[in-house]
């Protein structure tokens, strides 16, 4: 068997019932039950079956619309969504080993908030808990709130985004847009700090419940946050939940490098993949974290089937079936797991340590991730056979931080019991 540190780590991003439109009029999918706890439950359990290291949880503050800059007037999508942190914490009770990774729109919430609903899922599943760290720019979202104006992306400013064009005044919003999200990430974490491991006494004969002094305000002062803390919950078990977040060019890049746990990418081959990982690791050393691990994944749209024909032809019927090709951000694949392995492995030569795939189709993609691309791994001692920690952190390497705030070292916290 291969050493742990060689395993390929493994994501799976649920969306609804897949990221392809026609999804949910397949036979075997359930667009009836998408909006109930039932659903949630059993497709984050067929991951941990397959021993995956989490899950992702997509979410918004809009209505899905197959327009980038507006909404749309379709009928024939899938449209809503449950709340992707309430999903985990109602998902946390009844697995063991899988992480929890919601998404939150970190523009238009507060920090605090995010904090401490984090915390409160690394409790409810013993240390499992992540975050993934999205922007949402668009107007109409910002009209659902009306606390700040965000100037519209046009039809041209997305064509150059698109098309990796620089525009200096679209470069700068964009700047400015991931600098709040770094703001954020930085509050978010020392939320988290501001209790001491050990600020909770819990002495019954003295009446002392905790020590005040282990509590501390975090005062910061930033361009678009001013919070001064404590958190009203105690550290979480992992010190620190998992922040992951998704870039698709260098601005995003950095947020990666500076502020992020594991960073999410799209190269379309291996070459560029090496050209990802070589930018971010430099924006890293800039950021004076070359000796702290920054996960780079690579994200894949993933139609799965027996034969390379069967999972075009699929695409192909479900392509009918929405009235256009299918198209996405990132590279979308279509053969057979031990294909997918193939690829996968040969990306990682490029310096990716792991992937999060987005199933097309759910449940069939996601079965085909965990019962035939899993084995296909294992059976290549690139994939674990079963899990080696009990924490999200641990899964992916990552040791549980010091508390910046303590001064001297404080006891491991005590295993919770669910």
């Amino acid at each position: 068997m291969s050493d742990s540190s060689e395993f390929l780590h493994l994501a799976v991003a649920l969306e609804g019932v897949g990221w392809h439109p026609a999804a949910w009029r397949e036979p075997d999918a359930r667009p009836l039950d998408q909006f109930t706890p039932k659903y949630w439950v059993e497709l984050v359990q067929q991951a941990e079956r397959g021993l995956l290291d989490f899950v992702t949880i997509e979410d918004g503050l809009r209505l899905q619309s197959d327009n980038p800059l507006q909404p749309d007037e379709r009928t024939d999508r899938v449209r809503g969504r449950l709340d992707a942190t309430l999903i985990a914490a109602r998902v946390a009770p009844v697995t063991s080993h899988i992480g929890l990774v919601p998404t939150a729109i970190v523009n238009h919430t507060e920090p605090f908030h995010l904090s401490k609903a984090i915390a409160t899922i690394d409790y409810a599943s013993t240390g499992r808990a992540g975050v993934r760290v999205q922007l949402d720019v668009r107007a109409d979202t910002n009209a659902h709130f009306g606390r700040r104006e965000i100037p519209p992306l046009t039809s041209e400013d997305y064509a150059n985004l698109q098309a990796g064009i620089e525009v200096a005044d679209l470069q700068q919003r964009l700047r400015d847009s991931f600098d709040e999200a770094a703001d954020y990430v930085e509050v978010l974490r020392r939320l988290w700090d501001s209790w001491e491991d050990d600020a909770e006494i819990r002495d019954v004969a003295t009446g002392r419940f905790i020590d005040r002094d282990k509590l501390h305000y975090i005062e910061f002062q930033g361009r678009w946050f001013s919070v001064k803390g404590p958190s009203i919950t105690p550290r979480p078990p992992q010190g620190q939940p998992v922040v992951t977040t998704l870039g698709h060019v260098s601005i995003p890049f950095q947020l990666i490098a500076r502020s992020a746990d594991v960073g999410f990418v799209t190269p379309y081959d291996a070459a560029q993949a090496a050209e990802i990982v070589s930018e971010i690791r430099a924006e890293q050393r800039a950021a004076g974290r070359e000796h702290e691990t920054v996960h780079v994944f690579g994200d894949l749209v993933v139609f799965l089937d027996d034969s390379r024909a069967a999972a075009v032809a699929r695409k192909q019927r479900l392509d009918e079936q929405a009235g256009v090709e299918y198209g996405s951000d990132a590279l979308i694949f279509t053969g057979t797991p031990a294909e997918l392995a193939d690829l996968l492995l040969e990306w990682r030569a490029a310096g990716l340590s792991g992937y999060r795939l987005r199933p097309a189709a759910v449940p069939h993609d996601l079965t085909q991730i965990t019962d035939g691309l899993v084995p296909e791994l294992q059976r290549r001692g690139a994939f674990r056979t079963a899990y080696e920690a009990t924490t999200l952190r641990g899964l992916l390497g990552l040791p549980r931080p010091a508390n910046r705030y303590a001064t001297t070292a404080a006891p491991e916290p005590a295993a919770i019991t669910p």
